[in-house]
């Protein structure tokens, strides 16, 4: 080999060994903070709360069918009423110190005044549920069954356990003589699942009167495991944003008639092939800020050859951004947006060629994106003029809260003084929430459902047996008293 080619190849080599030394430097610095691993973090000995009575309680919520619909018929009202009705009575001490206003007719904003009326607290949570049919439950979904160390039904996670939490913490602390700091508001709305007007109407109610909320709390990420990798043991996600909720649809039309002599490229043919390349050419994936905060955080608890990756994101972003893409439906929404055909419509009939065909889809727009930005690289990627794509619902992301200030340490400060093992980290919740409708007005809005939920348990929300075990719900109960402490 030439002299040259030896030198230069020898030049590689050194740069290459040096390249490899920065990466394994970097990866063994890359340790989270001495106060971090703390498991005293945030907080002090278990606070003592009567989880079994708590469960009765739930157990009289869930028996209300507080099913929304987006047609109005459609809800028992009564069955509404019902709850609002009970809660004084299920919570009498609460009552008697929060000023208790019905929004509507329908919703609830309380407020328990403190010794400052500035910055309050927002906790908020909502009542209604989705519908739920009683074939594959082991115990009926309306029941409030109390088995198994556990409350069965619909709402026990969404997010009935939610507002018995919160309600619970409050009735605790006024017994016991608490008295908040600055105001705090509690916000329960009955429409959330069907991106109602509750929340929007709370909002501006609280602008007119010219409140300005220093932290709000809203249903979101919970205590998890094993959703990360290299990383073992618990993980509390903390949504800072969420996801833009948009729904889009596709039409093809044509001139219909009978199937017997179809033409070629008919509106079905166009509309399949439509949705098999926008499937090919899916978004780019990408990490916005909030991911790469969580990449940060977790990286650092993670295991030394995960370490490597993520303590080098400013040479192996692009790279960990296309595998989080490919490893797992979860890890690719955290890393694009995503596109998903939901509903399919045609001809009516076997024989009979569809005059228009069109499909739905569900559209989760990540943060740095836009609902319009999107539409336009998926016409880009149909590339067929044919096929009309048009817009029915646009959800732009919510802005992002910061993970650098006061608001955040307490929620962060709370989680650790109930859940001391686990890992606290921001993320961009997926779903959608009635918490956007602050952010979208106020900047410090996070989303953390206050349970350690498995797998198994997070798959029943909004599908058969849904329950939450007593002790879980006592933990929640733990967290809301912490936050409301220190706030």
């Amino acid at each position: 080999m030439p002299q040259p080619a030896v030198s230069i190849l020898l030049l590689l080599l050194a740069l290459l060994l040096v390249l490899a030394a920065v990466l394994l430097v970097r990866a063994a610095r890359f340790r989270p903070d001495a106060a971090d691993l703390a498991p005293h973090a945030g907080g002090g000995e278990p606070i003592p709360v009567d989880a079994d009575a708590a469960a009765g309680r739930l157990s009289q919520l869930i028996r209300k069918r507080t099913v929304s619909s987006r047609e109005p018929s459609s809800a028992d009202r009564a069955e509404f009423r019902s709850l609002l009705d009970l809660l004084p009575d299920l919570y009498p001490a609460a009552h008697r110190a929060l000023e208790r206003e019905i929004v509507n007719g329908r919703t609830l904003l309380y407020r328990w005044q403190g010794a400052e009326p500035e910055a309050p607290t927002v906790l908020m949570s909502h009542f209604d549920v989705v519908p739920a049919e009683e074939e594959g439950w082991l115990h009926p979904p309306f029941s409030g069954e109390i088995a198994d160390g556990r409350v069965w039904g619909r709402g026990a996670i969404d997010t009935k356990g939610t507002l018995v939490c919160i309600l619970e913490a409050v009735e605790q602390l006024v017994a016991s003589g608490f008295k908040p700091k600055r105001d705090i508001y509690l916000s329960f709305c009955d429409d959330e699942e069907i991106a109602g007007d509750g929340a929007p109407t709370h909002v501006r109610l609280l602008q007119e009167r010219g409140i300005r909320p220093g932290l709000v709390v809203d249903e979101g990420g919970a205590v998890v495991e094993n959703i990360f990798p290299g990383v073992r043991g618990p993980i509390a996600v903390v949504g800072v944003a969420e996801k833009g909720v948009s729904d889009f649809e596709l039409v093809v039309r044509g001139a219909g008639g009978h199937a017997s002599a179809p033409p070629r490229l008919g509106p079905a043919f166009r509309l399949a092939r439509a949705i098999q390349r926008l499937e090919r050419r899916p978004p780019k994936p990408f990490f916005p800020p909030p991911t790469l905060d969580m990449l940060d955080t977790l990286g650092r608890r993670s295991s030394f050859g995960y370490r490597i990756l993520f303590a080098n994101l400013w040479l192996l972003r692009p790279l960990l951004a296309r595998l989080f893409h490919r490893l797992s439906p979860e890890t690719r929404a955290l890393s694009s947006t995503t596109i998903a055909v939901t509903t399919l419509q045609g001809s009516p009939a076997a024989n009979v060629l569809p005059a228009e065909a069109k499909a739905g889809a569900n559209v989760r727009v990540a943060v740095g994106e836009t609902a319009a930005g999107v539409a336009t690289r998926m016409r880009r990627a149909i590339a067929d003029d044919a096929v009309e794509l048009r817009i029915v619902r646009a959800g732009d992301p919510s802005p992002v809260s910061t993970t650098r200030e006061e608001p955040y340490r307490i929620v962060a400060a709370a989680i650790r003084g109930t859940y001391p093992e686990a890992a606290v980290t921001p993320y961009v919740m997926l779903g959608g929430s009635d918490s956007r409708h602050f952010a979208a007005v106020w900047p410090y809005v996070y989303r953390f459902t206050p349970y350690e939920l498995s797998r198994e348990e997070r798959e029943t929300i909004h599908a058969a047996n849904e329950s939450l075990p007593i002790r879980k719900l006592g933990k929640g109960i733990e967290f809301y008293i912490r936050l409301i402490r220190s706030v």
